[in-house]
């Protein structure tokens, strides 16, 4: 009897105990959303780590919210927050048929931003991304932003215009296009040694790392995406940005010349460019020390 008494009171002390703590628990995901709903039935998949003030990131093409896996956590360590958003149809973001143009893709930023109540943020887009992020601010004229970081940028125009000799050519644009529709994973497995400045500057497991980033691209997004980068023209509405901009370019950049970074610089008041003496297109990852030195510097002034 005496044993039973004892063990009715022990329950009783310890089953208050555990409500308590259930109750007094704080949740250690410091209330981050993985997937944002910008929407009805569409989320993105977004990376939100750090504290501070926030810069946030746009991936190139085909890539996604991946491929700034040696910037997130560098930046975090230096006191910022740092957001990586994947695009519609572009590694973990939802891929709903629909368009996958200039307009739809900043107006899911804009939403993002919105929901994550963020503020005075440096923007940074990397190639493709670097077209998506001028269209953003430009389009917004630049609500949640205060300054515009460009990676490895598609110039005012991927493609050759009148009056604008840089870039790929209209038969070249075709002719990628086409690729993307036919034999993807052959244009893969060449875009990843593409992005070399020198030959042997990527490690091999780095060019595989980058070819399944790619790969991981809707195949409907990958094609619909560089269609709408060939159709886009932003030399007209350059001029409106007045916010401090950085243009950081790998002089050996074979896929998007370096000239193109020299033309946005004339075209952007104010702006600047870091040159990458030994970088390609995945200078990012080449001299990834001094990318990411710069870009805090960037940010932080």
């Amino acid at each position: 009897m005496k044993t039973l008494a004892l063990t009715i009171a022990f329950l009783f002390t310890f089953i208050p105990s555990q409500i308590l703590f259930a109750q007094t628990r704080k949740p250690a995901s410091l209330g981050r959303e993985e997937y944002i709903e910008v929407e009805k039935n569409v989320k993105l998949h977004v990376i939100d780590l750090g504290q501070g003030e926030p810069i946030v990131l746009i991936h190139g093409w085909p890539l996604n919210n991946e491929m700034y896996e040696y910037q997130y956590q560098y930046l975090v360590e230096k006191g910022f927050r740092v957001i990586g958003i994947s695009l519609r149809r572009f590694g973990k973001s939802d891929r709903p048929y629909g368009k996958y143009d200039f307009d739809t893709f900043s107006d899911d930023i804009k939403v993002v931003l919105e929901k994550l109540k963020i503020e005075q943020a440096t923007l940074g887009g990397f190639s493709m991304g670097s077209a998506v992020t001028l269209h953003f601010v430009t389009k917004y004229k630049g609500a949640h932003i205060k300054k515009l970081a460009l990676f490895g940028a598609t110039g005012p125009s991927w493609k050759q215009r009148e009056g604008y000799p840089y870039g790929i050519t209209d038969q070249g644009a075709a002719d990628l296009i086409k690729q993307t529709q036919t034999n993807r994973e052959q244009l893969v497995a060449g875009f990843g040694k593409a992005f070399e400045g020198q030959e042997g500057s990527l490690s091999p497991e780095a060019i595989k790392w980058l070819e399944s980033i790619n790969l991981n691209a809707s195949p409907y997004a990958t094609t619909q995406a560089i269609s709408a980068l060939r159709d886009l023209d932003l030399r007209p509405v350059l001029s409106t940005i007045k916010m401090p901009v950085a243009i950081f370019h790998g002089v050996n950049d074979k896929l998007c010349a370096f000239a193109q970074a020299q033309q946005l610089n004339k075209a952007i008041q104010g702006s600047y460019i870091v040159k990458f003496e030994k970088g390609g297109h995945g200078f990012f990852l080449e001299e990834k020390d001094k990318f990411n030195a710069e870009l805090e510097k960037f940010a932080r002034n």
